[in-house]
């Protein structure tokens, strides 16, 4: 419960409300012109308490940059390279919009336009990654009984451009190996292999069972910020992934007469070897090379090798689950959803077997 008192000012008879909050601190709010007005917030007060629901108007006028910096540090579930991505958005683009507002003045039709002025100049993924942060931040001070409702849940977001995989053929992948020179195994690898990066950069010779052509990838690298960190991989899962024969070769040439626990693939100076330097120095002119010599040779990236790798096992007779344990891909439906176009095929062969299942009946029966 609570009292109503009313009281002069120099502008008129104004009201105030007393009441106690659910931790047993006597507080008070003034300034209303009505009676009415008063009465209506106390009972708004004394429902929220009752339904667990009350938020102490003070916490709701904290910055938002308190709250970021407190959800910041709370995310230590995610990966380097996420931490250091949250970082960089707040600091360029959540903290300089919203740093100083207190969380109270937040407005969804605020947040909205905000997001709208990121559209104008960015792509429609790194608008998504800003809002998930600022999202995130927002969460927090609910979870935290600072405030009650989200103004930032129901943006209209940019929609996500399809862009159609690189997909390389056997013969692509033997003429991008030959344009890389003495790097080109890296691009067998990943075109066969399907591997990340990171995880490539991180695989151990000692994860190498040439006898069952498997490879243990448990450990992988990353670069936030240009740092090295040594991880898990995505999604923390640790997996199998076979292998052909003709990179029987090539690795073992890599691991001969080395210490088993250092990493197969290797930087000119022995360290890790970093996707920005790779890409720049041999695989791009490569890319440029096999574009002049072949028009249906696809502009790609070293990642993209991951989509052929896909596309290759597909072709090759791998049903979805086999190709979703290969990329370590954290279900068969998200491998569904990324490579949709390469199962299309399966649906002729069902409607195929249909046919001859249907035909098989009528002969039967007569």
């Amino acid at each position: 419960m609570g009292s109503i008192e009313s009281y002069e000012t120099a502008a008129g008879k104004r009201y105030r409300v007393q009441y106690r909050t659910p931790d047993h601190r006597n507080t008070m709010k003034r300034g209303f012109t009505t009676k009415r007005a008063a009465e209506l917030f106390l009972s708004s007060v004394n429902v929220s308490q009752a339904k667990g629901e009350w938020v102490d108007p003070t916490k709701a006028r904290t910055p938002v940059s308190h709250v970021a910096e407190e959800w910041f540090r709370a995310q230590v579930q995610v990966k380097p390279t996420t931490r250091s991505g949250y970082r960089f958005h707040l600091d360029k683009y959540v903290l300089p919009r919203w740093g100083n507002a207190r969380l109270v003045d937040v407005r969804h039709s605020e947040v909205q336009a905000w997001v709208g002025e990121l559209s104008t100049t960015l792509g429609p993924s790194m608008v998504r990654q800003i809002h998930l942060v600022l999202a995130g931040v927002l969460r927090y001070a609910i979870r935290d009984g600072r405030i009650t409702i989200n103004p930032s849940d129901g943006i209209q977001l940019p929609r996500l451009s399809s862009r159609e995989h690189g997909y390389l053929t056997h013969a692509q992948v033997r003429a991008l190996a030959a344009e890389c020179g003495d790097q080109g195994d890296v691009v067998l690898f990943l075109a066969y292999t399907g591997l990340r990066w990171g995880e490539m950069a991180g695989l151990q010779i000692n994860r190498i069972d040439f006898t069952r052509r498997r490879l243990d990838v448990a450990r992988a690298v990353s670069e936030p910020r240009g740092v090295i960190v040594w991880g898990t991989p995505k999604n923390h899962e640790r997996r199998s992934v076979p292998f052909p024969g003709l990179l029987i070769s090539p690795l073992e040439a890599r691991c001969s007469g080395r210490d088993p626990d250092e990493p197969v693939f290797v930087g000119a100076d022995g360290g890790v070897l970093r996707a920005g330097n790779f890409r720049n120095r041999v695989f791009n002119a490569a890319v440029a090379r096999c574009m002049e010599k072949d028009d249906t040779f696809p502009r790609l990236t070293p990642h993209d090798l991951r989509h052929t790798a896909a596309s290759l096992a597909v072709s090759a007779g791998a049903n979805v689950k086999s190709v979703q344990r290969m990329l370590g891909h954290a279900s068969a439906a998200m491998t569904l959803d990324v490579y949709a176009d390469l199962f299309d095929d399966d649906l002729d062969d069902v409607a195929n077997a249909l046919d001859a299942q249907a035909a098989k009946s009528v002969v039967v029966k007569m």
